[in-house]
């Protein structure tokens, strides 16, 4: 049997993105994103707990990211979990780490990039980036409704 290996975020950047670059000029963007679970706890008060989140972002999607993303902003984010070990203080420690396959920038980002839909560079309305690699334009949300989708269509 198969196994998976996935992880899907929507939440808030904590801090500007930090672009870098490998030494073979490979761009990684660093991203610290927040997600929030309110609940009631035994006494009905109501409850926040936050998560925090460590994101690596490559390619030309790392470069969107430092380049239209800001602490705040509203991030959906598609990924798989890695594991690295570092040694510190000859100490061996474990971080868990998301490797971002896609990245949809939500919400009003006030200029270029505003926007909640998906897309390479400004094809369509909208202009977020998925960071899928495909550089077709955005679906256009005032389109109207698409067709129902048949049993054939769902993934389960």
């Amino acid at each position: 049997m198969g196994s998976v290996n996935k992880v899907i975020l929507i939440g808030n950047l904590g801090a500007d993105p930090e672009l870098k670059y490998t030494p073979s000029s490979r761009p990684l963007c660093n991203l610290r994103i927040a997600t929030t679970d309110v609940y009631k706890d035994k006494s009905g008060q109501k409850q926040e707990k936050t998560e925090w989140h460590r994101v690596t972002v490559w390619g030309d999607q790392a470069e969107n990211c430092n380049k239209y993303l800001s602490k705040g902003r509203s991030v959906y984010v598609e990924g798989r979990l890695q594991t690295r070990t570092y040694d510190k203080d000859g100490q061996k420690h474990y971080a868990t780490d998301i490797v971002a396959d896609r990245v949809v920038f939500l919400g009003s980002g006030g200029g270029a990039g505003a926007g909640g839909g998906e897309g390479r560079g400004s094809g369509g309305k909208s202009g977020g980036f998925s960071g899928r690699g495909d550089s077709g334009p955005a679906e256009d949300p005032d389109a109207g409704p698409s067709a129902p989708a048949s049993d054939d269509d769902i993934p389960f």
